[in-house]
């Protein structure tokens, strides 16, 4: 197994070239990063962490707050490559880039309040624990939402400490490229080293020690990937992987309504999201009105000019596109509206509905990624819910009702990291899931995302006994005393402590300096701290 095939048009030893998938001509010509560059890139990251990971969080934030302004300078920029590049269209590219943009800043907020907990243990004692970075992340990035995907990575890995070296998607190549140099302008040397490449080029940066992190967004089998190499180096794996996401429709809804969710779930970015709408079931009661209001939602997108509805990324995945809609008519699906590849230029595709499919063809088995509606008429909500529910992927799933108690059962019964309810998208600030079974695992956005950057340590404090030998001194000191006073010998009465000690052998004093010595050491060494020491050891055991 390895990562997936090169999708650009056109390939050589120094370069990657990628088509216009709205006119067919060529929309960048990147470089591509030669392999002894490859192998330096993990080197430069490794020998920027341990300064990185000593850095304030607060200078860090700072930092991140600061590369999220310089994109804002360059968003307009960075989003014309977007479409050029990937045929996304010019409003919902900048949207995106505004997204990524509004990431940073949440990281660069939250990373320096990102903190351990207080435990309470035995009395005297104290107990706490304290997050460290985890080192190099290896970040790997798609294409479909470049910008914004990758900042969030981006983000949380390099304000929790950890150094970043980035790879995007060979099919966003120019865009990527660009992403990372606007980032590497403000960040210090190494915290972000970016590698331009394909499928090679990922396999290559696998074969590279000292790296900690493999976070990814993308296609499952490059996920499994990612796990396999992970029992060999033992690096800690974010995966966000493919969805074959389901959308139940209740017989108590406005069909009208739920045609117009489900189509702007299927066939938003021409299908082409993580969380699009790959299949629909559709209650009886209502699914004539739904499918007939479904296919003229369609019919409008396809009517649509470029700007509105673009084309897929690229002929390759429109081929995939093409395969699953000829399989599911040749097992007897009807075409409702679209399913047929247009002519002219680039690589558009129709929104397209299908009816009559069964759960074996492909449009409802695998992850289809382009705007196709596959309508299967169930004869209850429960029949719903089971079928949506019977799949490998767990990525997410919509409900439409207007029952609550429907509601609560597809929130308790789906095994999918988000469940939406009467909305295909949207959700609150915040928020962070986890995939299941073939579509990844780890928390891969939103707040929790700082956890998975992070190791936790546990601290447990108890203080020391006294030390003996101080009560011992005490002692003798105080015996010699009574002895001389009792048999009336004649003692220097002004002995100083330097002259006693000389004479007695009591090194009261001189230990006493070495235990004050040692205890500095020890608090600056282990973070345990008194005094005004607390805030410096603090920040100490926070960027071990």
């Amino acid at each position: 197994m390895t990562l997936a095939a090169p999708s650009t048009t056109a390939t050589d030893a120094d370069a990657i070239v990628v088509t216009d998938p709205v006119t067919g001509a060529v929309a960048s010509t990147t470089a591509r990063t030669a392999p002894t560059e490859v192998r330096t890139a993990v080197a430069r990251a490794r020998a920027a962490f341990p300064a990185w990971a000593r850095t304030a969080p607060a200078e860090r934030g700072a930092l991140l707050h600061a590369a999220a302004e310089h994109l804002r300078a360059h968003a307009q920029e960075l989003a014309d490559l977007n479409t050029r590049e990937t045929g996304k269209v010019p409003g919902d590219a900048l949207g995106g880039v505004h997204a990524g943009i509004g990431t940073l800043v949440q990281y660069a907020e939250l990373g320096p309040v990102h903190r351990g907990e207080a435990l309470r243990g035995q009395f005297g004692a104290a107990d706490w624990s304290v997050p460290h970075p985890r080192g190099v992340v290896l970040a790997l990035t798609p294409w479909n939402d470049p910008v914004a995907v990758a900042c969030g990575i981006l983000g949380a890995a390099v304000v929790t400490g950890n150094t970043v070296v980035h790879k995007g998607s060979e099919r966003s190549p120019a865009t990527m490229a660009r992403l990372n140099a606007l980032l590497a302008e403000v960040l210090p040397e190494g915290v972000l080293v970016g590698v331009d490449g394909d499928a090679t080029t990922g396999e290559l940066l696998l074969e590279q020690d000292g790296i900690d992190v493999y976070a990814h967004v993308g296609s499952t089998a490059t996920g499994d990937r990612l796990a396999e190499v992970a029992t060999r180096t033992r690096a800690h794996v974010i995966r966000e992987n493919g969805g074959n996401d389901p959308v139940v429709v209740d017989g108590d809804v406005d069909p009208e309504w739920a045609a117009a969710q489900v189509a702007l779930g299927a066939f938003a970015n021409t299908g082409q999201i993580c969380t699009s709408v790959e299949r629909v079931y559709v209650h009886r009661a209502v699914a004539e009105p739904f499918v007939a209001a479904l296919v003229a939602e369609a019919e409008r997108r396809t009517a649509s000019a470029a700007a509105d509805f673009g084309p897929l990324v690229d002929e390759r995945l429109r081929h995939t596109v093409q395969a699953h809609v000829d399989d599911a008519v040749r097992a007897g699906a009807t075409v409702e509206t679209g399913g047929v590849v247009p002519g002219g230029p680039g690589a558009f595709y129709p929104a397209t509905v299908l009816t009559g499919v069964t759960d074996t063809m492909l449009v409802m088995t695998e992850e289809t990624f382009g705007p196709i509606a596959p309508v299967r008429v169930v004869e209850s909500f429960d029949e719903g819910l089971r079928l949506a529910a019977a799949d490998r992927y767990g990525l997410a799933a919509t409900v439409l009702t207007a029952d609550t108690g429907h509601a609560l059962r597809a929130a308790a019964e789906m095994p999918v990291g988000t469940v939406k309810v009467n909305a295909v998208f949207g959700g609150a600030p915040g928020g962070s899931a986890q995939p299941r079974g073939a579509s990844g695992a780890g928390f891969g956005y939103g707040p929790h995302l700082l956890d998975e950057m992070t190791t936790t340590t546990v601290v447990h404090l108890e203080a020391a006994p006294a030390r003996r030998s101080d009560s011992t001194t005490t002692t003798t000191s105080t015996s010699t005393s009574t002895a001389a006073a009792g048999t009336g010998a004649t003692t220097p009465a002004t002995t100083t402590p330097s002259t006693a000690a000389a004479e007695t052998g009591d090194t009261a004093g001189t230990d006493a300096a070495a235990s004050t010595d040692a205890a500095s050491a020890d608090a600056a060494g282990t973070g345990v701290a008194t005094g005004s020491g607390v805030g410096t050891t603090a920040n100490t055991e926070e960027t071990r």
